[in-house]
């Protein structure tokens, strides 16, 4: 390809060029007139949907019966039709993501992913479906429906839209209108242009406004990419850009035309196209305009940067020249970058003007070679990308001290570049649009287009991941692959064994969804991830595989959300009948039941199960928990009855009839005694009785519950000493024997105060160690008792303590002298 100078394609328009650069030729075929049809372009050099235009629709039902939406690159390459049942196409456009909006007359949106047929549908509201929409406008995230009775409809998200209705406007013809992204707009809400009459009203969520202008009506509105201003082309022909806020007038261009134009777009953020059938006027301030002229109809689509047209010979794109182009190419300039460029040209001619050139500019070769490295981000023409490169190259192998880093980032972005521009490809990304896309959005609309080799050189090349390349390539692979469900993952499994992060899931979801199930559930297999295997295999029906796929992952989370999930779809036999199965799950529902206090399912599970004791324990639990001693004997029946017919719980089934005699007896006490006996244990309740003076009862319940000897006898003692009964406990002092010994009356009556009583029991406590007896009367304050038993044993040493204690000359003192006197002789 010849290299023509870069500014042969450039026009000036004011103080400013224009260029002009054609991207492919020969685009659609000779028998595809697109002045029949609706066109719609992506942002980024996006993909094109056409639609028939219905006006024109009679003269060509004969050519093509069934009506499509047809996606083209803007090579003119086919990737994708869409066959069209809906009705009349209200609009047609695409999302900043290159979803594709179409909008039927009823209200009814579709959402096109991923450049296939695939979408998610949704309604604009009853409104719409009454009144009919009238025309739609789009922008990066969201749209506006106008309808038949000049309402207005927003949708903020196509993943998740709600349809609000903006603030009513005035009623009348509208001859045109617009949008303004909420991106650029101060209430962060769409804003809405219309012409009504001689004005334009603004029109957002709460309110509409005159603007008051007396220029109108305008058959085409336009804002700029930035939102800063707005081109309004009177019906008179004019052309007036305003300020978005409609403050100031800045120009007005007079297109001396009756017809009114086609389009009306704004090249960047400083020019204004305006296009007829087959002309093109760039109109930039103070009235400066550039003319292109076509052979065929043009379609205009308007980009970030500029603007692409599009006819069925070539698709060009046109944009104000970068700063740093003209700096470089621009005649007559002198600066150090152009200088640059020149003495890598006398370089290659071996010429020593190459070094005189670098001499002259060797203050500014930073600056020089910085912007040879800028202006070829932004040149096209793979040549001239070479020789600024190039100069660049040659400036900074000058200079001692360069960082490299931005000549190197803009090899591998001119690469890419130059790799997706290519026809096959159709992607003429501009640097500035590549730079707003991101290599990132890049590689997915490459991946969009099935272009999955070249996806994964460049996310190779720049280094970024390739797992959602693959994902989406064994994703499509599942759903047109004409292989067996087995060769099929097998492949899948093989190409995508060792590569990081893949995730089977979204594959078998991919087959799943295109009716292969078999498919789907051999794929989880390779999911390493529990999380993400389990909902689909829920969702597929695939119930016990999935709880068996939780169990394993030993997230208790993840079972607990699958049981749930059974636990609501199943009857309960067999929820129970899939658990009992897994002694982990039914373990998690026991524990979760016993938590939660839900005693009918553990009473289920428990008989489906025959675990005759745990059902048991249930009723005994509730048992507890009862107000009243009936019902409580009535839950212990029925936990006996459960252990009636089982010989290894004998000991259980008796302390059950036991503890619902006790139960019933206690209920009798209750009801005749002014007192409450329920919940009481059998010796807590010997005790009662007894303390009351119901001794009767209280040897009645010894009697029925067998209570050991040694125990009643405790339980009476405490209970005659709690209640102060002295004449009952000394009574039983004059037996000759006790069970439990004689020590604990002693103990007992002592810690109640009875000094006296205790002391009647110290004689009859025997098998106590030498001197115990000596302790005992102390306690009781008997210290001549106490001489008695010091002399009795012939413990001088306790005599004289004793007799310290209580003083020679008192009468104590005297008795314990004389009663040591004869034994103990000085």
């Amino acid at each position: 390809m010849e290299a023509v100078h870069p500014t042969a394609g450039w026009e000036k328009v004011g103080d400013r060029f224009y260029r002009k650069t054609q991207l492919y030729t020969a685009v659609f075929d000779q028998d595809l007139d697109l002045d029949n049809y609706i066109v719609a372009g992506a942002p980024y050099g996006g993909a094109i949907a056409i639609y028939r235009d219905e006006q024109k629709l009679q003269a060509f039902r004969a050519a093509k019966s069934k009506p499509s939406i047809d996606i083209y690159s803007c090579a003119g390459k086919l990737l994708k039709s869409i066959a069209w049942d809906k009705g009349s196409i209200k609009g047609l456009g695409w999302s900043e993501d290159e979803k594709l909006l179409v909008v039927s007359y009823d209200g009814t949106v579709r959402c096109y992913l991923d450049l296939q047929g695939d979408f998610t549908q949704f309604s604009l509201g009853q409104a719409a479906e009454d009144f009919g929409v009238q025309s739609c406008k789009f922008y990066d995230t969201g749209m506006v429906a106008l309808l038949s009775n000049n309402s207005l409809i927003s949708v903020s998200s196509y993943d998740e839209p709600r349809p609000k209705q903006l603030a009513s406007p005035p009623e009348g013809e509208v001859h045109a209108w617009t949008i303004i992204s909420p991106s650029y707009t101060l209430s962060r809400s769409v804003e809405v242009l219309l012409s009504i009459g001689q004005t334009i009203y603004v029109v957002d969520a709460t309110e509409c406004e005159d603007r008051f202008l007396d220029i109108g009506p305008f058959t085409h509105i336009s804002v700029s990419p930035n939102g800063k201003f707005a081109a309004l082309y009177a019906a008179d022909g004019r052309a007036h850009v305003i300020t978005a806020d409609f403050q100031s007038r800045l120009s007005e261009h007079d297109s001396k035309s009756k017809i009114p134009p086609k389009y009306l777009q704004w090249c960047g953020n400083d020019a204004v196209v305006i296009a007829w059938d087959d002309e093109v006027n760039v109109v930039g301030p103070r009235n400066a305009v550039a003319q292109y002229f076509y052979d065929g109809r043009i379609h205009v689509i308007p980009d970030h940067d500029g603007v692409r047209l599009i006819t069925n010979d070539v698709c060009d794109f046109i944009q104000r020249v970068p700063d740093m182009s003209e700096e470089v190419f621009r005649f007559g300039t002198e600066s150090p970058a152009s200088i640059l460029l020149d003495a890598v040209e006398q370089l290659e001619n071996q010429s020593p003007k190459a070094d005189d050139d670098i001499q002259l500019i060797r203050g500014n070769l930073v600056e020089a070679v910085d912007t040879c490295v800028a202006a070829a981000g932004q040149e096209f023409n793979i040549h001239w990308q070479k020789q600024l490169l190039k100069a660049a190259s040659f400036g900074k192998s000058v200079l001692d001290i360069y960082n490299s880093d931005d000549f190197v980032d803009m090899c591998e972005t001119l690469r890419v570049l130059n790799a997706v521009r290519y026809y096959e490809i159709g992607l003429p990304l501009s640097y500035d649009q590549y730079q707003r896309l991101t290599p990132e959005g890049l590689i997915q609309r490459l991946i969009n287009r099935h272009e999955y080799l070249l996806a994964l050189r460049v996310a190779g090349y720049l280094r970024l991941p390739t797992d959602r390349i693959y994902v989406h390539w064994a994703s499509a692979k599942v759903r047109m692959g004409s292989e067996d469900d087995e060769s099929i993952c097998r492949m899948v499994v093989e190409k995508l064994a060792g590569k990081p992060g893949i995730s089977f899931e979204a594959i078998a979801h991919a087959a799943y969804d295109e009716g292969r199930g078999r498919l789907a559930t051999e794929l989880l297999n390779h999911e390493p991830r529990a999380g993400r295997q389990v909902p689909l295999l829920l969702s597929m029906e695939e119930d016990e595989i999935a709880l068996d796929k939780a169990i394993e992952s030993g997230d208790s989370d993840l079972m607990f959300f699958v049981l749930l999930h059974l636990k609501k779809k199943l009857p309960l036999a067999s929820f129970f009948r899939v658990i009992n199965a897994r002694p982990a799950a039914t373990a998690l529902v026991e524990s979760s039941a016993s938590l939660e206090g839900d005693n009918a399912l553990l009473k289920d599970l428990y008989y489906q199960d025959d675990r005759r004791v745990d059902g048991a324990g249930v009723f005994v639990r509730e048992s507890l928990r009862q107000p009243d001693a009936r019902t409580a004997g009535d839950k212990l029946v029925l936990a006996a009855k459960l252990m009636a017919d089982s010989r290894d719980n004998a000991f259980e089934l008796g302390a059950l009839k036991e503890a619902a005699n006790l139960l019933r007896m206690q209920e009798a006490f209750d009801r005749d005694f002014s007192d409450t006996f329920t919940g009481l244990s059998v010796n807590e309740t010997l005790f009662k009785l007894i303390r009351l003076g119901y001794h009767n009862k209280a040897k009645k319940i010894q009697s029925e519950f067998k209570v050991p000897e040694k125990v009643a006898w405790w339980i009476r003692l405490r209970a005659l000493v709690a209640k102060r009964d002295w004449n009952e406990v000394e009574e039983i002092s004059k037996s000759r024997k006790s069970p439990i010994s004689w020590e604990p009356f002693f103990n007992q009556t002592l810690q109640a105060g009875n000094q006296r009583l205790a002391a009647v029991f110290i004689p009859k406590c025997t098998n106590l160690e030498a001197g115990a007896t000596i302790t005992m009367y102390e306690k009781c304050g008997m210290r001549v008792k106490a001489a008695e038993e010091a002399v009795r044993i012939r413990d001088a040493e306790t005599w004289v303590r004793l007799l310290e204690a209580a003083g020679k000359t008192t009468v104590e003192g005297r008795e314990i002298e004389r009663i040591g006197a004869t034994v103990f002789k000085k």
